[in-house]
């Protein structure tokens, strides 16, 4: 059977053809059973408000009930209240949704005990293990003893989130008095994002509110932005809000219906943070693909930056080898490394709000100040498959613009963690020279394929 891989954030695939009910119970079943090597027996489940949710949660449940866990199950809250709950229950995490994906699709993000994303080696060991149980093959699948009678699992009362919430109410002192347009995306946070930004004193303005079971991120959220804009524009809002579909990650709109995206919005947290003594070691931890003019800028302000490789749980990583707090990706995943264990697109709404209006600055004067985005262009080539590799053929090439460039631009060349796609950017002063740059490496790239 072809099942999902693990990708750069957990398994996705279409629902019910790629992602089915056989494919949730092994995944159920194989998390407990490596996760338990640290005696875990009890884990909670949350999902976002596609339809097919509830079939994967029937599935998961069968799973880790299967393999003797207790299971709580949530309900839809967003990927960083299961974060939290798996943090303080101290027990794995299981999240589903597929994000800012299509409806149509689905996943599965697992959280270790603590609330934070597996590393590779217990990642590779629940893909060996669910494979293992959907194919019946292996010598772990011949030899287990299955769990019967007392010590199958059963499901718990759920002791709900609200220590989640609280946190996030209690993680500014100043009341967010601002006019505030929030999208929801239809989705985890439709409902939890504008209640908490009431909490704290903000004027909402909510859309993409109303989910049905197939709308979320349809013409809402973070990746589709106009409505947002529009609406920030049209009701003088300060501020727009717009989360994917779990509420894990942010983008910003200004007064003006400008984006502001993540490199912003972590340029203007750390200059921030670091006037006010919050940003540890000075340092903010990035990923590869953050913007140039961020680095630039950040050098300017005395802040060192460490870049990771494309994914949270890397920044993730990051954060902790180094004991930062501020972390994160130009998409718009934050990390508030010491208020949350992951990104949290409603936390580090409030964060960026509350900046706002301490500064007694609209947000398209502070993004100004915080950095000067550097033309950046990235396409993707179509590969055969994941396993196809042309980067050694296109390593001379990148050279060669890099010895051009020097330090006004640079190239990134990165097979993508969940499709059969190699991603080209490039990053120039100028933008024209950026453009027909990329186009010149894609146009290689696409030979080298062919």
């Amino acid at each position: 059977m072809m099942a999902p891989q693990f990708g750069t954030d957990g398994v996705r695939g279409i629902a019910n053809q790629e992602l089915t009910p056989e494919v949730a119970v092994a995944l159920g079943r194989a998390s407990v059973e490596v996760l338990a090597e640290v005696g875990q027996k009890h884990v909670v489940i949350g999902r976002d408000t596609r339809k097919s949710g509830w079939m994967l949660q029937a599935g998961l449940v069968a799973g880790a009930t299967a393999a003797g866990a207790d299971v709580e199950l949530l309900g839809v809250v967003p990927t960083p209240a299961v974060a939290w709950a798996s943090s303080d229950r101290n027990v794995p995490g299981i999240m589903i949704s597929a994000s800012h994906n299509p409806f149509g699709d689905n996943g599965v993000k697992l959280f270790a005990p603590g609330g934070s994303k597996l590393n590779d080696s217990v990642e590779a060991g629940i893909q060996k293990r669910y494979m293992e149980l959907l194919e019946g093959s292996g010598p772990a699948a011949s030899d287990d003893t299955p769990v019967v009678g007392a010590d199958i699992g059963t499901l718990i009362t759920s002791r709900g989130v609200q220590g989640w919430v609280d946190s996030i109410v209690n993680s500014v002192d100043t009341k967010l008095d601002l006019t505030v347009a929030v999208d929801g995306a239809h989705g985890a946070a439709s409902m939890i994002g504008p209640e908490i930004l009431r909490t704290l004193g903000a004027r909402v303005i909510p859309i993409g509110i109303r989910p049905d079971g197939v709308n979320i991120n349809d013409g809402y959220g973070s990746t589709s932005p106009e409505r947002l804009q529009k609406a920030v524009v049209e009701q003088k809002a300060d501020i727009g809000i717009g989360f994917d579909g779990d509420a894990d990650r942010l983008i910003a709109v200004d007064p003006n219906g400008e984006i502001v995206n993540g490199d912003r919005v972590i340029a203007i947290l750390a200059a921030d943070w670091k006037s006010r003594n919050m940003l540890k070691g000075d340092t903010v931890v990035v990923t590869v693909m953050t913007n140039l003019g961020f680095h630039r800028a950040m050098k300017a302000a005395g802040v060192s930056v460490v870049t990771t490789g494309v994914g949270d749980r890397y920044v993730l990583e990051g954060l902790d080898a180094g004991g930062f707090s501020l972390g994160g990706e130009q998409s718009g995943h934050i990390i508030c490394r010491d208020l949350a264990s992951t990104g949290d697109g409603i936390l580090s709404a409030v964060q960026l709000i509350d900046a706002v209006k301490r500064s007694g600055q609209t947000l398209d004067v502070l993004a100004d100040q915080a950095m000067t985005s550097v033309p950046q262009v990235l396409q993707n080539v179509r590969l055969p498959n994941r396993e196809t590799d042309i980067t050694d053929g296109l390593a001379a090439p990148i050279a060669e613009v890099e010895e051009a460039f020097g330090e006004d631009g640079r190239v990134l060349v990165r097979p993508s963690g969940t499709e059969p796609l190699l991603r080209i950017m490039v990053e120039h002063v100028d933008a024209d020279t950026a453009n027909d740059t990329c186009a010149k490496l894609v146009a290689t790239a696409q030979q080298l394929v062919n």
